[in-house]
């Protein structure tokens, strides 16, 4: 940090030199978010690949819900001949 505010080179998502008249235009306003754009660090998603996965699970939960379902059955089945 110190070698950057030396240096008093811009930097990326870092830091950034303005002129005097910039701030006083700026209400003096000191924020470093006022002349430093935030890094995007947001993950980037393949939607169709995340819809094909939620296609997979809901198959795989309808298999087990009709897996559950017959074992119920199987279960009520043998209560009602007892």
């Amino acid at each position: 940090i110190m070698q950057v505010f030396a240096s008093k080179e811009d930097v990326a998502h870092l830091a950034k030199s303005v002129a005097f008249e910039t701030v006083v235009a700026n209400d003096y306003n000191l924020s470093v978010s006022s002349y430093v754009e935030a890094k995007d660090t947001r993950e980037i998603i393949d939607i169709a690949e995340l819809n094909a996965e939620l296609k997979t699970t809901v198959s795989k939960i309808d298999q087990l819900r009709k897996d559950i379902d017959a074992i119920v059955a199987e279960i009520e089945g043998s209560e009602v001949q007892a």
